[in-house]
């Protein structure tokens, strides 16, 4: 094998999931005793036993490895906390999206720099967890200008960014929701569109209905930004319909889906984006995953990291709910959290490993992926690898 000097090789792999079932064993393509050769960023070899001569090398000690975390729906923007408002929820006040205007007014209040210290330091705890693509969503600025700025910050730290102006209804709009959207689909989203890849709505009671929502999502689309949307988190509503007949890359959240969504996301090119530990953290009921799954529907895992309703950056934490309470398979969640994120960013460079996509890998201190689940809480991320260094944790 022709091995350019700048290539590295991760090998003694115990466990090797690749998402690519041509590569391996099952839906997930697994590999036993495997190598994975690293150039310039990109994986450009996979094998079994004895392993080529490389450059460098990374010995894997035996370890799990698959491909790093796609989170593809977080909001790592953002000034000040709601612990308060989440120690109320836990005490039997029930959650309510309005709490997004605290947070509003907190960013609005921060420098650019408190608020890229703060996404910086909260991508740098993502990394440690195993995530190497992360999407960040604007959405606590809510006017032209903070809007702006906190796409421009989010887009020194991930190529994928999502204009989220109506997120909800600021206090200056009250009662003005229609001024509000024509706003969002004039000067904000011309402020923003430079700085975003997505434009992003929250379909649900309390905050845009469907023709409000409809209205923000074409506009971006004029734009030339990609769609996704919020959908069906607080109760049964028209949000999933609206995301499929769009064509948007993802509908968030999905926690009450009726036959109708499930049946229109199994005949869709639309991915439902779980978010598990938003249920947790609000105590709502956690989606149905198996009908979906069973249904043909695609499904993705994501933390919707935030400071109200899920202060979380662990996919791990995600997986771990997703087979105790959502009824998929331990194979079912990690493809979510992986390729499953990267099918809701449109993405097809991630997400998997075969030669020719970025070589992002995940490494384990376990052989096992199951202790996701059996282990939950236990860190078990050894090492976090983006485009072939690595940039979280260390192996000996």
């Amino acid at each position: 094998m022709d091995v350019s000097d700048r290539s590295v090789v991760v090998d003694n792999i115990g466990r090797l999931i690749t998402n690519d079932p041509g590569q391996g064993d099952g839906a997930t393509g697994e590999l036993h005793d495997a190598w994975v050769v690293m150039t310039d960023g990109l994986v450009t070899a996979i094998g079994t036993g004895r392993s080529p001569a490389t450059d460098s090398r990374i010995d894997a000690a035996g370890r799990c490895a698959l491909p790093g975390f796609v989170d593809s729906h977080s909001h790592l923007v953002f000034g000040g906390q709601r612990a308060d408002e989440f120690a109320a929820r836990m005490a039997g006040r029930a959650y309510e999206a309005g709490g997004i205007r605290t947070t509003v007014a907190a960013t609005r209040a921060a420098t650019d720099e408190q608020l890229l210290a703060s996404a910086t330091a909260l991508l740098a705890e993502a990394r440690r967890a195993g995530t190497t693509t992360i999407e960040i969503k604007s959405g606590y600025g809510l006017d032209a200008i903070d809007e702006a700025r906190t796409l421009r910050i989010a887009k020194g730290l991930t190529d994928e960014t999502t204009f989220l102006g109506a997120h909800v209804v600021p206090p200056e709009f009250d009662g003005r929701t229609d001024d509000y959207v024509a706003l969002v689909c004039g000067e904000m989203l011309a402020a923003c569109a430079p700085h975003a890849r997505w434009i992003d709505a929250f379909c649900e009671t309390g905050a845009f209905d469907a023709d409000q929502s409809r209205a923000v999502l074409t506009a971006g689309r004029d734009a030339g930004l990609g769609m996704r949307l919020h959908a069906n988190q607080l109760g049964h509503g028209p949000g999933v319909a609206l995301a499929v007949e769009l064509g948007c890359a993802s509908a968030d959240h999905c926690t009450y889906l009726d036959d109708d969504d499930v049946a229109a996301l199994a005949g869709g090119n639309t991915v439902a984006t779980f978010l598990p530990a938003t249920d947790f953290s609000t105590r709502q009921p956690y989606p149905d995953a198996r009908r979906l799954l069973d249904a043909g529907g695609v499904a993705a895992l994501a933390t919707n990291c935030n400071p109200g309703s899920s202060y979380t950056t662990s996919m791990a934490f995600c997986i771990a709910l997703a087979v105790r309470d959502m009824r998929m398979t331990i194979d079912e969640a990690i493809w979510a959290a992986t390729a499953g994120g990267a099918a809701a960013l449109r993405r097809d460079d991630i997400g998997r490993l075969m030669p020719g996509t970025r070589a992002d890998l995940t490494l384990l201190d376990t052989a096992n992926p199951i202790d996701f689940v059996y282990r939950p809480g236990v860190p078990l991320v050894a090492a976090t690898i983006v485009a072939g260094s690595v940039v979280a944790g260390r192996i000996a």
